[in-house]
């Protein structure tokens, strides 16, 4: 079972015996109701009882080293939680292995943020204005085409009115004409 979140610290207190009277009356009622706070303090207790009964040396002395591997640790920390945010983020752009997806993840979204649709309503659509079809338009594929784009009706109209006509008296060279020559030769 666990103790209860809250009591922790004052099982601990009172475990060593550092609580006031009226701290330790209270949490000693608490106990006799909760099976997780008295498991709790049992363990504290022995703990503690155990590091009571070792005994001390004041005569231990350390050596130099140890006292200059401490202060460079308390001064490595002392850095480290005193550098910036930007500190920081320089030295993670610097490691590959967090420059490469970031630079990745930029790329994307600036893929996406250019190349995606704008949200800008389209241009109205003109209205087509009527069409005065001149009936002797060059028979070219351009023109043709610009006429079957505004309206196949005048498209038909005008391939009636040149297939009605008398054949141009220029000669009109086709694919099939210029494949019935090269064979014929």
């Amino acid at each position: 079972m666990k103790p209860c979140s809250n009591n922790r610290k004052q099982l601990a207190l009172l475990a060593a015996d550092a609580l006031n009277g009226n701290e330790q009356h209270e949490l000693r009622a608490h106990i006799q109701t909760c099976d997780g706070c008295r498991a709790y303090l049992r363990e504290i207790s022995n703990v503690t009882q155990k590091l009571g009964v070792v005994e001390t040396r004041s005569q231990i002395e350390t050596s130099e080293a140890f006292h200059q591997r401490v202060v460079r640790s308390l001064k490595a920390q002392e850095t480290a939680s005193t550098s910036t945010f930007v500190d920081q983020l320089r030295e993670a752009l610097l490691n590959w292995r967090i420059a490469s997806p970031l630079a990745a993840a930029v790329f994307i979204v600036a893929f996406v943020l250019f190349t995606r649709s704008s949200t800008v309503a389209p241009p109205p659509l003109v209205q087509a204005q009527p069409l005065n079809v001149k009936t002797d338009l060059d028979p070219t594929i351009s023109n043709y085409h610009m006429i079957a784009n505004r309206s196949l009706d005048k498209f038909d109209e005008l391939l009636n009115h040149q297939a009605s006509r008398h054949p141009s008296p220029t000669p009109v060279y086709t694919a099939s004409g210029l494949i019935a020559v090269s064979a014929a030769e």
